[in-house]
């Protein structure tokens, strides 16, 4: 096949995305396990180009991804090992001790990875532990319209938790080192930090927002702080109110101004657990999902949803919504599957332009700024009568923790478009037993030749010799890669790889994953412990 035929097929994926003026992509989103045929019919081109590039491939061993859909070749010949430093470029792994201030620590450890695909990334995560509660907090975020939101929130969120769950005197000690220029008492110790922060100029801005909100906290005179469950409602809230109010006040600083509006017109999706002890508690606007894979006595494995996607597919969500909005929007609050026919989430932090009134936002877009050079996504959908129609207002769920509850996953909804939740638990557990959970001890075993060969043969035969070692990789390795019979393609893994940055977002979304690995034996200590 011709190198323009190529170009042709890519061009059409392309122009086949939903666009708003200026190219500003619009929040919805086409995954590709909802129409296997465009994906067949895509996967039978890309083999055949395959079979017209140049001899050889990739010039070099270095993996990358095309750019550019341009009338040139496009290379779909991945090996095996740099479809692995592909998988493998974002993941990462952290083990906690396994005592926590004497206490044994309920979390043995977590891997996390990420796989892109809008550029830049739009999704964020972050783990922290609370230096005042002992509380360990992991976050996604999943970010819409630009990552400006989801970078400010996984930021931020953390601390508004950790200030929330602060007892009146540290509160006290806070506002006594802030009035007299003292160092703050340390509020989190970062275990995987969202990334470089693009608001290193603003942070006093923020600080400002975060005292403010200490001191209300002082004002309600609680001696022990909020419970958890309103610790992270609260926080969800606040965050989000801070968000708004932030461009709404006048701001002398450009970078301030500029970097607020961003924040506030673009959105993030947020999906946080926080873990003391045997107590887990969930927190969920949007439709990042989080999961427990359990395992009972019997070795029968099984999901437990913790969260509940807040979309128009929710029944509860859209009686929500038809409560909080007159009777004569009914049949207007959602239109093909979307919020006012915009957003697919129906909550979401930042999105002030659902929220806001249409005067608020003219006032403040009116100020002088260069919406087309910030990207900001400025649109106004018909039915807009009673703003807001969007909210960051979490679902809080709680669950004891068993000893049958092995492992956490969260993971933006890049991951739940391509897998269901048994799907997901099954190869996570999968992942286990070929990880060490269920090898042969050859320490307690005679290590003769034989034995080695069988086990070199049942190594070969089951694939562990590429097996991954961290479980978020397992994980997308199969979103992108299974078919619609849940078998591994590597062709199709391959050329998911490999699509143009344009193109990608048209087949998958940004995928961010993170498993939390439990100690069952000092969580069973917590229950023999009373």
């Amino acid at each position: 096949m011709s190198s323009t035929v190529s170009y042709r097929i890519f061009n059409s994926a392309r122009n086949r995305i939903a666009i708003f003026q200026g190219g500003r992509r619009l929040y919805s989103r086409d995954a590709s396990n909802r129409n296997q045929l465009k994906w067949r019919h895509f996967l039978r081109t890309s083999s055949t180009l395959k079979n017209h590039t140049p001899c050889g491939g990739f010039a070099s061993q270095k993996a990358f991804r095309h750019t550019s859909t341009e009338e040139e070749d496009f290379h779909l010949q991945l090996s095996p090992e740099q479809v692995n430093d592909l998988l493998r470029a974002g993941e990462s792994s952290h083990k906690l001790f396994d005592f926590n201030n004497g206490v044994p620590n309920s979390v043995l450890r977590f891997e996390s990875n990420q796989l892109a695909a809008n550029s830049p990334v739009e999704d964020r995560q972050g783990v922290a532990s609370c230096m005042q509660t002992n509380g360990l907090m992991f976050g996604i975020f999943d970010g819409h319209g630009g990552h400006a939101c989801a970078q400010a929130v996984s930021e931020r969120l953390f601390y508004y938790m950790a200030v929330s769950l602060m007892s009146h005197q540290t509160l006290e000690q806070m506002e006594e080192a802030m009035e007299n220029m003292k160092p703050l008492l340390p509020i989190l110790q970062w275990l995987k930090h969202p990334g470089d922060s693009i608001y290193k100029d603003v942070t006093s801005v923020h600080l400002d927002h975060l005292r403010v909100y200490w001191q209300e906290l002082l004002d309600l005179h609680m001696e022990m702080g909020l419970s958890i469950e309103e610790a992270l409602m609260y926080s969800f809230q606040r965050l989000d109110s801070d968000i708004s109010l932030e461009i709404q006040a006048p701001l002398e600083d450009e970078v301030t101004k500029n970097l607020s509006l961003q924040v506030a017109f673009s959105g993030a999706t947020a999906c946080m657990a926080h873990v003391n002890g045997i107590h887990l508690h969930v927190a969920n606007a949007g439709d990042c999902r989080a999961i427990l894979g359990v395992q009972e006595d019997n070795g029968v494995w099984s999901s437990l949803p913790l969260t509940c996607d807040h979309n128009a597919w929710n029944k509860a969500e859209l009686s929500r919504l038809k409560r909080e909005h007159p009777e004569s929007e009914d049949r207007t609050l959602i239109i093909d599957d979307r919020l006012l026919g915009v957003l697919i989430p129906c909550r979401a932090f930042g999105d002030v332009q659902l929220k806001w009134s249409k005067e608020l936002q003219s006032s403040v877009l009116g100020r002088g700024f260069d919406i087309e050079a910030l990207n900001i996504y400025q649109f106004t959908p018909p039915h807009y009568y009673t703003p807001p129609y969007l909210t960051a207002k979490p679902e809080v769920t709680y669950h004891r923790l068993r000893p049958q509850d092995k492992f956490l996953v969260l993971a933006s909804d890049g991951l739940w478009d391509m897998l269901g939740n048994e799907d997901v638990v099954r190869l996570v557990a999968g992942h286990l037993s070929k990880i060490g959970c269920h090898k042969p001890d050859l320490d307690q075993r005679p290590a003769n030749l034989g034995l080695m060969q069988s086990l070199l043969q049942q190594r070969k035969a089951s694939g562990l010799h590429a097996a991954d070692q961290n479980a978020a990789t397992h994980l997308i390795r199969h979103a992108i890669g299974n078919n619609e019979y849940g078998e591994m393609e590597p062709e199709r893994l391959a050329a998911m790889l490999t699509l143009p940055e344009d193109v990608a977002r048209m087949y998958r979304d940004d995928i961010t994953v993170m498993v939390v690995f439990f100690n069952s034996e000092s969580i069973d200590t917590y229950f023999k412990e009373g």
